[in-house]
Formats: structure tokens, sequence, C-alpha cells
């Protein structure tokens, strides 16, 4: 099962930064576990939403080239304030370097002022393809729904071709959030 732990993509600079948001719904099935009588976003499922932000933006700098955006490494991951259900999560990551292979980032989340997680994480993207040719179709396929699931993240009528706009337009998170309720206003105001 396939699942993404970002709910909207905020703001985007390709090349440069992305500001996404995790909103935290009792619903998530992982919270029956984690804990049953105190239910939190788990810290590795924190590192997994900063992972999931610079994989986005790494795909929106480069215009979707790699089918594979993996995190390689995590360095100096600190935490700071559990994440509880009907919380947002908003989610920085900026690139420091990139060569040919590997993006590092320094990545954090915060709720409202407050520091939740924090640290640097590489990434390693390429294609499957690479590896053996006959990959070529899977890349494709998989390219095709990154796009898809981005379109969504990152909901803008007016995309200018070839690479994704580097502002968020007026209004465009209020009307676009698909969050409902006191989240949706949350993200409103301080979105």
């Amino acid at each position: 099962m396939r699942f993404s732990l970002i709910d909207r993509i905020l703001e985007l600079e390709p090349g440069r930064r992305i500001r996404a948001v995790k909103a935290l719904s009792l619903a998530e099935e992982y919270l029956g576990d984690h804990f049953p009588k105190f239910p939190v976003l788990p810290g590795v499922l924190m590192l997994e939403a900063l992972t999931e932000s610079a994989a986005w933006l790494i795909r929106a700098s480069e215009d979707f080239a790699h089918s594979i955006v993996v995190l390689k490494e995590a360095k100096r991951i600190r935490y700071g304030q559990f994440v509880e259900p009907g919380q947002l999560l908003y989610l920085t990551a900026e690139i420091v370097s990139q060569d040919d292979r590997y993006t590092e980032c320094k990545a954090e989340g915060r709720m409202e002022d407050r520091l939740t997680v924090s640290g640097k994480i590489y990434l390693e993207r390429y294609n499957l393809a690479d590896r053996d040719p006959e990959l070529a179709r899977v890349d494709r396929s998989v390219v095709k729904d990154m796009r898809q699931l981005f379109n969504i993240l990152w909901p803008i009528p007016a995309r200018k071709s070839g690479g994704a706009p580097t502002s968020t337009p007026a209004g465009a998170e209020s009307v676009h959030t698909g969050l409902s309720g006191a989240a949706a206003s949350s993200l409103r105001n301080e979105g």
C-alpha cells in the first residue's frame, strides 16, 4: 500500500525550497498502536514527511527527470514536540548542495512557532533503466504517477510549461487545501 504523508504543497521555489503541510487525523491507522492512550505521529513518519517534501522539491526542480528519489542518509535529526491528531505539521526543505546523483537538504517541521523535527537529509535520485534498460517502461509509469500526485498536492491551474510556479497565488491555500473544519481554518490563518 502506498500512502502520502504530505497533504498539500504550500510554496515551491524549484532548485531552492519547498514548504508543505501534514494534517494529522485521528483516522490514520498507525495511531492505534502509537500510542493507544496517547496517539502521536511516530518520529520515523515525521522523518518520512521531511523526505517526501524534499523529494517533491527535487522532482519539481528537475522536471521529474528521475523515477526514484529516496532517502540515502539522515543526520542530526532532532525531535522537539509531539504531533497529535488535529494538529498541522508545516514542513520545509531547502537544497544545500547537489551533484548528478545526490541532493543534500536542510529540513524542518514546525507546529505554529514550535520546532518539531529538524536535520539534514541526503536523497539519492536515479532511474531504474540506468541499471536495467528493460525497466524504462517502469520509469515512465512511475514518473507519470508522480506527476499526477504532484498535480493534486500543488493544484495551480496556470502552470508555466516546463516547470512549477515559484509561488502560490493569493487565496490558493484557502480554496484548495483539501482539509476540512478547524484544520482548514488554521491553515488559512497560518499559511
